[in-house]
């Protein structure tokens, strides 16, 4: 079986994408290449090209190979091949489930959660549903047309993409002219309004090991630069901080981990995930799941793995066997 690490993608986290894929080559080495680009062609590209783009937050990676066809046709080419896919890819088609779905109609084993689990986390209504019923904490969704009362109601507000990442797109709803901006993007894609809610923040990665066993990995607290998460604070701001293990008292962490693997198994995921949390007064509140969280080195799912004691490349390898033991039931 040929392992084939595939990154890039068509949305606007294929830059984060790039990072993810230079990781993975320096754990995976012999691994293949192969670079979905922004007009839905794959690329096979040389280990050279990735690992020198210096800049992946901030320029993106020109392909300067052939074409090996649309991605349909190149996962035609990996099923020919017996090719096992190690999905460095985030958002959009790459997380949403459908590509996932285009694996499994082949039979191409990959990393990560399935396409109904995928889809399902992807969209963050669902994915609260989900998770309420497995007892996991979370805040009350506000219909765009309540937004104006909701304000007064609840002083602030957050708005996020319901399908895509929270690290574009996220609004902050301090005053009655934010509510613009939040309307604006709402017409062109559907948006999840929330009351703010003061704390502190967390992400807590869940980790499914190759005995069948599922745990949650050591909390990580995380303090933006400017006080909120989004993509500069995460990939370009240097006055984040992501302390991990977070400083909780044991009773939080203890809570968070709990929390984050009921999200996991309420989401049916597999392999690994990372959930998002706000620690308030009343204790750790449910944002959303990754099913793909970001694995470049500055990452907070290998973070969190390095506190566990685990090394990036047995993770990676151990997912491996986890694609090919989930392809073969």
């Amino acid at each position: 079986m040929r392992i084939t690490i595939l990154f890039g993608g068509t949305n606007k986290e294929r830059l984060v994408s790039v990072a993810s894929a230079q990781a993975l080559h320096s754990a995976l080495p012999e691994a293949d290449l192969w670079f979905w680009d922004a007009d839905d062609s794959v690329h096979e590209t040389a280990s050279k090209t990735l690992l020198n783009h210096a800049r992946p937050f901030e320029e993106p990676l020109k392909p300067d190979t052939p074409s090996l066809g649309l991605i349909e046709r190149a996962l035609d080419r990996a099923q020919i091949e017996n090719r096992l896919l190690v999905l460095g890819l985030h958002g959009g088609t790459a997380e949403n489930g459908e590509l996932q779905a285009m694996c499994e109609m082949r039979g191409i084993p990959f990393t990560g959660s399935g396409s109904a689990s995928s889809h399902l986390a992807f969209d963050k209504v669902a994915a609260k549903r989900f998770a309420v019923i497995a007892g996991v904490k979370t805040t009350p969704g506000v219909a765009l047309p309540d937004a104006e009362r909701a304000l007064a109601e609840y002083g602030r507000l957050i708005a996020k993409p319901v399908k895509d990442g929270s690290s574009y797109g996220l609004i902050f709803v301090n005053a009655k002219q934010d509510l613009v901006a939040v309307r604006n993007a709402a017409k062109t894609e559907d948006y999840l309004i929330e009351p703010f809610v003061a704390g502190v923040e967390a992400t807590c990665g869940v980790l499914e090991k190759l005995d069948g066993s599922v745990v949650a990995l050591p909390p990580i607290e995380i303090v933006p630069a400017d006080g909120g998460f989004d993509y500069t604070a995460k990939y370009l701001a240097k006055a984040t901080q992501e302390i991990c293990p977070g400083r909780f008292t044991p009773e939080i962490s203890a809570e968070i981990m709990q929390q984050a693997l009921k999200a996991h198994h309420a989401l049916s995921c597999r392999g690994y995930s990372r959930s998002d949390f706000i620690v308030s007064g009343k204790g750790p509140i449910y944002l959303e799941t990754n099913t793909l969280p970001g694995l470049t080195k500055a990452s907070l799912y290998p973070k969190a793995l390095k506190a566990e004691g685990i090394e990036f490349a047995d993770f990676l390898r151990d997912q491996i066997t986890l694609a090919t033991r989930h392809t073969q039931k």
